[in-house]
Parts: C-alpha cells; sequence; structure tokens
C-alpha cells in the first residue's frame, strides 16, 4: 500500500542542513528581524505505509535567519523527543517526558526569550534554541503538566499566551491556561466536555474563551490495537472505553509501550456520530460553572480564522470540514473545507451559521495585532483534493471582495503568516511569507509577498524540498 503523507510534497527528508549562501531574488524588506520558523511531520525510522497518520511524523523545524535585508542562514533540525532521538542514536533529550513519543511537530513560537516547539493531545512541549537545536522539555517552568496545544494564543495587549489544551488522559475536561509573558501559568481551568474530543484549537476574544467541542474523539479500540497484546486487547478495549471521557487515567498506556520502535502510527481519533456538536463561550476570568453551551451542525473544525464581540454576539470565522477521520484515518481528507461564520447569539442561545467562502482553503491567519478583535483581512492557502493547491487566497471582511493569487501548476502552498511593516502600519501593510514547494524540481522556497498586492517582494530559494507540515510564525529578534 502507498501512503500519500510519505510521498511527494509529503515525502520526508533525510538530513539536516545548515546553509548560508542563500539563494534570494527580490529585495528582502529591511524591517524583517527575526526568524521564520515551521513545524511539520518528517518520519524517521522504519515506518509500515498502511500504519502511519500524517500526525504522528517526528517533528522537523525549519528556520530561515533574515536581517539587514539578507537571508543569514537556513537550519532544519529534528525536534528530539525520546523516541525520535533514539531512531537518530542520541541520548534521550533533557527534562520530563511522561510519554516516550515524538518530538512536538505541529507549531513553533516564541515566548518570553524562548523558542519553543509545540504539540497536544499530552505531548511533551520541546524548548529549542535559536540554532534549532533540542534543549530538552518545556513545562513553562514547572508551572504546567499534562501536555499542552499547538495553539496557543498571544493577546495583542498583555502579550500573554491563552490556550485550551485537551489529552485522553483529562477525563472529561480539557485545561485553560494563561502564561504570563516571563513564562509562567498564572492561570488554569478544567472545563468540563462531552467525553474525550480532539480539540486541536480554540477562540479567543477580548471577553470570552470559545471551546470546539466537536465529534472527533479518542478511539479506545484503536489505542488498544496499538499499544496491547492481541491476547489482551477486548478486556482491554471494554475498560477503556468505560474509563475515557469519564475519569482521568494516572498511567497512561502508551506510558507503558516498550521502549523500542514502533511502526504502528496511527493517530487514536475518529469520527463519532454520536457525539454532540457544540461550542462553548465562558468568560476570560469565569470557571467552568460560567460556560454556556450552543449548539452546532455536526462538522469539524482544525482551525478557526479569528473571533471577536460585537454586541450581545460573538463572531467566530473558521474552516469548517463537513466531517473528519470518518473514512480515512491516515490524515485529514473528508471533503472541501470551507470558510464560514458562526454568529454566536448570546441573548437567544443560539448560533447562525453562515458561508463566506465555499472554496477548500485551511490554515487560516490573520493579523496578530488582530486576534480577538474585529479583523478586516484573512489569508488562507487554497486546498484540493485533501492538500495544498497553488492558490492564495486574501478575504476582505469589510468591502466583501477576495483576492486571490496563482503561483502555477506544480506549485503547493503552506500557510502564510502576516508581519506588518511596522508597529503601526495599517492590517495589511507588510509582508506575506510562507514555504513553496515546486513538484517539477522538488525544491522548496520561502516566499516574501506584499500582503496588499500579493505580489513578490523576495523569494528565497532552498536547494531541497519542505515537506507539506502545519504552522509557523515569524520571530522578531
Amino acid at each position: 500500500m502507498t501512503n500519500r503523507y510519505l510521498e511527494g510534497a509529503f515525502a520526508p527528508i533525510h538530513d539536516e542542513h545548515t546553509l548560508t549562501d542563500l539563494e534570494v531574488t527580490g529585495t528582502i524588506p529591511e524591517h524583517l528581524d527575526g526568524r521564520y520558523l515551521r513545524n511539520g511531520p518528517n518520519p524517521i525510522g522504519e515506518l509500515d505505509p498502511e500504519l502511519y497518520h500524517w500526525f504522528i511524523g517526528d517533528g522537523m523545524v525549519h528556520g530561515i535567519r533574515i536581517r539587514d535585508g539578507r537571508a543569514e542562514w537556513y537550519r532544519n533540525r529534528w525536534v528530539r523527543g525520546p523516541q525520535t532521538a533514539r531512531a537518530l542514536g542520541e541520548r534521550p533529550p533533557n527534562g520530563h517526558f511522561p510519554i516516550s513519543g515524538i518530538g512536538a511537530n505541529t507549531n513553533v513560537i516564541g515566548h518570553a526569550g524562548k523558542t519553543i516547539a509545540l504539540i497536544e493531545s499530552g505531548v511533551t512541549n520541546v524548548e529549542l534554541t535559536d540554532e534549532l537545536d533540542t534543549v530538552g522539555a518545556c513545562d513553562f517552568d514547572g508551572t504546567l503538566t499534562g501536555g499542552y496545544t499547538a495553539h496557543p494564543k498571544r493577546d495583542p495587549d498583555t502579550g500573554e499566551l491563552h490556550a485550551v489544551s485537551y489529552s485522553m488522559y483529562r477525563g472529561n475536561t480539557v485545561q485553560y491556561s494563561v502564561i504570563d509573558t516571563g513564562g509562567r501559568a498564572r492561570r488554569t481551568v478544567d472545563v468540563e466536555v462531552a467525553g474525550s474530543p480532539m480539540m486541536h484549537d480554540f477562540s479567543l476574544t477580548e471577553n470570552y474563551v470559545v471551546f470546539y467541542d466537536l465529534p472527533v474523539t479518542f478511539d479506545a479500540g484503536m489505542a488498544v490495537e496499538m499499544t496491547v497484546p492481541r491476547g489482551l486487547r477486548f478486556v482491554s478495549r471494554l475498560v477503556l472505553s468505560a474509563l475515557i471521557g469519564r475519569v482521568r487515567i494516572p498511567d497512561p498506556i502508551s506510558a507503558r509501550q516498550p521502549r523500542g520502535e514502533t511502526t504502528d502510527r496511527r493517530f487514536p481519533y475518529s469520527w463519532n456520530p454520536r457525539y454532540p456538536a457544540r461550542v462553548g463561550v465562558m468568560p476570560r476570568e469565569g470557571g467552568n460553572a460560567d460556560v454556556r453551551w450552543f449548539d452546532v451542525e455536526p462538522c469539524y473544525v482544525f482551525h478557526p480564522m479569528n473571533a471577536y464581540d460585537d454586541g450581545d454576539t460573538i463572531v467566530l470565522d473558521v474552516v469548517r470540514h463537513p466531517k473528519m477521520f470518518d473514512t480515512n484515518q491516515l490524515g485529514p481528507d473528508e471533503g472541501p473545507p470551507t470558510l464560514d461564520r458562526w454568529t454566536v447569539d448570546l441573548a437567544d442561545g443560539k448560533v447562525r451559521e453562515s458561508r463566506i467562502d465555499d472554496r477548500g482553503q485551511e490554515f487560516p491567519r490573520v493579523d496578530e495585532r488582530r486576534v480577538g478583535r474585529r479583523h478586516r483581512y484573512g489569508y488562507a492557502p487554497s486546498i484540493r483534493g485533501g492538500e495544498a493547491a497553488d492558490v492564495l487566497l486574501k478575504h476582505d471582511f469589510i468591502g466583501g471582495a477576495t483576492q486571490s493569487r496563482s503561483f502555477g501548476d506544480g506549485k503547493v502552498l503552506g500557510e502564510f503568516v502576516f508581519e506588518p511593516s511596522s508597529r503601526d502600519a495599517a492590517e495589511d501593510d507588510g509582508v506575506l511569507m510562507g514555504y513553496v514547494y515546486d513538484r517539477r524540481t522538488d525544491r522548496s522556497e520561502l516566499a516574501l509577498l506584499d500582503a496588499q498586492t500579493l505580489e513578490d517582494v523576495a523569494t528565497i530559494r532552498l536547494p531541497h524540498r519542505v515537506p507539506a507540515g502545519f504552522h509557523g510564525n515569524w520571530v522578531p529578534s
């Protein structure tokens, strides 16, 4: 059997590089001083294509250092989780890793002077050096345990990181947390949900936290097949099914896995048609008793674009998938993801759902200065057939138009992030940056675009492929 997530744009690379003589066309803006970092799966070791899910590849961070109009270096480094370090023949990383798993593979941020590779579902975050080498486990100075999220949101006014974290080990709760600007948790709240959902992301407004409790849930049967000898699976499945979503699991199954490599890299979450689809709204300084729940049509949301308060309503712009992990257990491909608007009416207790754009798209982003505030512009690469295509979309929510930029046949886009030209620049006055892969040359480049026109500003070319991955950010010096 072949696996699309091990081929073409997704195919892993086999070496770590440090490159300083980078080919650049155009002019890199002088105001850019920092690193563009992007994380994603790059599996190492023996794999069974039938049992490999894209989300379970070993993390690899790719970074380009930009300063004084120059691209100073490119580096790519595996994130050394315990399993990844063993595969590389290295000593285990420093710190406490309660789950012996892959290196964090989903996002990478800068906060409180640290570079942190992020992952979810109870797996440990990893601190990196500025040059992307692994330092060790990151638990925010011992103030946060049980894993974190791949999608914290930075409050533009306070600089604090807000997050919602999920894990099968939390029972029927998720955890809302706030990390202060010094890198320590100042507040955590456990919030009860309907079971054990995959809550990949959340929304933040000036006044509220929004939870997406949707019908992709922990699959006990799959987890047992992955971790328990055949003769014990029936009993284990019964016990685990009874416990998950009801109580915390003090001794996680995956922590008892053999220390050696496993070729079973499935992702133990699947579509659950019996699970309610709803969003929860909690005041920022509230608690579990203050959460209000609102029903929505069954679907799945990996990524909201943004959210904001509007009188007695909360506006949620989300990328909506009709289903997820129902018929395809290798990656996200269950119908076209569309850009929708959900308006939560706090007065009448209902959610109005409407379609903004029915073109397939994912990895939506806005100007980070507008997180939790009314936004005018949003950006998203197009999706066709379950993978990224060659078109970048720019949505104007006030003017009502959508611009598009095609990069040409054979090109595959990653997520694009926005960096303003100055602290007080207009919402689209700045640069969009993201990786573009060329199937014909099997090489990638970092594209810098004028966010107003979507025209090229500069291109930094690499001599190899950056595999299709997940999330990244501009981390200023």
